[in-house]
């Protein structure tokens, strides 16, 4: 039995669960309405109850989709609503034992994958004058193809090394653009804003190419509803993603801080000098950059090995999180 909201904010009930179904029919409720089941205190959203699901699919007109296949459009506002409505669970173990255990099951596969993404990512990054511009908008793509070969073989699905350019035909538009979004405003966040907001934004923004390769939602939906999942879990999702790309992350740190002794030892030379010379820094920038090539090789193909196993982590933690999961398969 349940008790409704109806439009006219007027409480109505206990109904039974047909009747609810009736007057979803009726379009007397949507997946907004306010609903009290039996036994619970709180109101929720009527989209967050999974035994009207079907009902709410049929009023906006669309058919019910196989378990683990994306929502069509007309249904997002329903879909993110029942996701809303839940309480995320991340469990972060789980998460990175079964990542092993679906990498060495498909290593070719995911190694493969990955080397496509990571080899377009390094020749978008050296075009001239736009290359962080386009590695950001391209890698929204690639990555949306890499996400939904991971998802799946998670859920049990055959895949190929060719859709890893999926993105291109089914959402490039939408991909490029929260590729593009997320990159620049999450630069900006640590670069004008003393790194707290531009890390807040890394991690809540995690999920929103998979959102949008798999579920379809626009670029802006797909930010927010990942922003608004992942702010009940950001410290959990934070320590998943610092043990997921640990070798990265370590990389990162040792290459940092030889560069930055190397630029002050620099900096304090030039400032020891009577006048400035402007020669004598550029001789300096180069010789930094020359010292440190071979650290930034090295750190591209950690991050190369690390990757596969990353992404599955979190394609794991995004099916906690917004997908019904299968057992994966060999």
């Amino acid at each position: 039995m349940y008790k409704i909201i109806g439009g006219d904010q007027k409480e109505y009930g206990p109904v039974s669960a047909d009747e609810v179904r009736r007057w979803i029919g009726e379009g007397r409720l949507n997946g907004q309405s306010r609903v009290q089941p039996e036994g619970s205190a709180e109101w929720q959203p009527l989209g967050g109850l999974a035994e009207f699901a079907e009902a709410l699919r049929a009023q906006a007109g669309t058919a019910v989709p196989p378990p683990g296949e994306p929502m069509p459009p007309v249904s997002a506002q329903i879909w993110t609503a029942q996701i809303l409505a839940q309480q995320p669970q991340l469990p972060m173990g789980n998460c990175l034992a079964l990542s092993w255990r679906l990498l060495t099951a498909n290593f070719g596969l995911l190694f493969a994958a990955t080397f496509i993404v990571w080899v377009s990512g390094i020749v978008c990054s050296v075009v001239p004058f736009i290359g962080g511009v386009l590695s950001w908008a391209v890698g929204g793509v690639f990555y949306g193809g890499l996400y939904l070969i991971f998802l799946n073989r998670i859920r049990g699905k055959p895949a190929a090394v060719g859709d890893v350019f999926a993105g291109f035909n089914i959402a490039f538009a939408q991909l490029a653009l929260v590729g593009l979004l997320t990159g620049l405003l999450t630069l900006i966040g640590f670069l004008c804003c003393l790194v707290i907001p531009g890390l807040y934004l890394f991690v809540a923004w995690t999920f929103s190419v998979p959102l949008v390769a798999d579920r379809r939602l626009e670029f802006w939906s797909a930010m927010e509803l990942s922003r608004k999942v992942v702010n009940r879990v950001w410290f959990e999702l934070l320590a998943l993603l610092l043990l997921a790309f640990l070798p990265t992350v370590v990389m990162l740190l040792f290459i940092g801080v030889k560069i930055s002794a190397t630029v002050i030892s620099g900096v304090l030379e030039l400032m020891a000098a009577n006048q400035p010379d402007f020669g004598r820094s550029m001789a300096l920038g180069f010789q930094i950059a020359r010292n440190n090539f071979a650290l930034l090789v090295v750190f591209k193909f950690v991050m190369l090995l690390n990757l596969p196993f990353a992404v599955g982590a979190l394609m794991y933690a995004y099916e906690n999180l917004f997908g019904t999961r299968t057992a994966p398969t060999s």
